[in-house]
């Protein structure tokens, strides 16, 4: 869950699920190469205002879109009470949690091998 993470782009960076506003979206894209020009400090002047997040859903037949750009995720707040992110997009707040999936394998453990 959120919980370990420091930000909202490390939550995302892990993340294979979100809930946004209690709709779940498996359907979303964090822009690497806009992260990767930042980190580098190549990025341009106008990179804070660039899309770093958009998010799909649909919502019964509706289909929901959303896109936040690289200050606005950069500005999330953790809320523990709710483990999730306060995201803003400039007209509206939103509440955010990512969900990492839980995998396993089919192979057997030694200690059901029988001797």
């Amino acid at each position: 869950m959120s919980t370990t993470h420091s930000s909202l782009i490390e939550a995302l960076e892990a993340a294979d699920m979100l809930e946004i506003d209690d709709l779940y979206a498996w359907q979303f894209n964090l822009d690497k190469e806009l992260l990767a020009r930042v980190s580098a400090g190549s990025a341009s002047a106008d990179s804070q205002d660039q899309p770093l997040l958009s998010i799909d859903c649909v919502d019964g037949s509706a289909r929901r879109h959303w896109q936040f750009s690289l200050a606005a995720v950069s500005a999330a707040r953790f809320d523990a009470e709710t483990d999730s992110w306060l995201l803003s997009d400039g007209s509206a707040e939103h509440r955010i949690k990512c969900f990492a999936a839980i995998s396993g394998d089919n192979l057997d453990s030694d200690d059901d091998s029988d001797d």
